[in-house]
């Protein structure tokens, strides 16, 4: 998954080490767990797949590098669209998995956005249904603080099927959010809405 998140942010343009670790924090810190310490290594790797290569600026050499700048290649773009573009069970159902692919929702064709937003959906309508037969069924075995993280979780996976159904509901209305500076409210996000 750290392919696929270092080849997004080089999409956008080339970078320095450090500046793609400072985006990954703030792109995907808040909703993906990654290791900085793989980070390093997964640059190397992308470039001796050729899917990166390096720039040396100021005239820097790779035996006497300060910075290197990474640049995505083409076959790195290629390799960028199949992982995005990857369709099973993981694309919806891991969190992670699903929280980095619409972090780069802007290089995925309309159809498969609503598609894997719809996929999310029902996953988590069928996880949510469930989650309260659970609590049904556990209401006189378990703790008072049982049932509250399993009430916390199902309130959490409601929020998420609400947040996912305004932005399938703005695919579906042509709304474009590809683009930088595009109002996030269009998408149902920072409505001020609460569930």
């Amino acid at each position: 998954m750290l392919e696929l998140a270092v080849l997004g942010l080089l999409k956008e343009k080339p970078m320095y080490g450090y500046e793609v670790k400072k985006r990954l924090d703030e792109r995907l810190g808040h909703t993906w767990k990654f290791s900085y310490g793989s980070l390093y290594p997964t640059l190397k790797k992308l470039s001796k797949v050729e899917a990166v290569e390096l720039e040396f600026p100021d005239g820097e050499t790779l035996t006497r590098k300060k910075k290197i700048v990474y640049r995505i290649t083409p076959k790195g773009e290629a390799i960028f669209e199949a992982l995005l573009d990857e369709s099973g069970a993981s694309a919806t159902e891991d969190r992670e998995a699903f929280m980095l692919r619409l972090a780069f929702f802007r290089y995925t064709k309309p159809e498969t956005r609503r598609r894997l937003l719809e996929r999310r959906r029902g996953y988590l309508q069928d996880r949510l249904a469930k989650m309260k037969e659970s609590l049904k069924t556990l209401r006189e075995r378990v703790d008072a603080y049982s049932l509250e993280l399993m009430q916390y979780g199902a309130n959490e996976t409601e929020h998420d099927i609400h947040w996912l159904e305004g932005m399938i509901e703005a695919e579906r209305n042509g709304a474009d959010g590809s683009q930088p500076g595009t109002d996030p409210s269009r998408f149902g996000v920072l409505r001020g809405e609460t569930t």
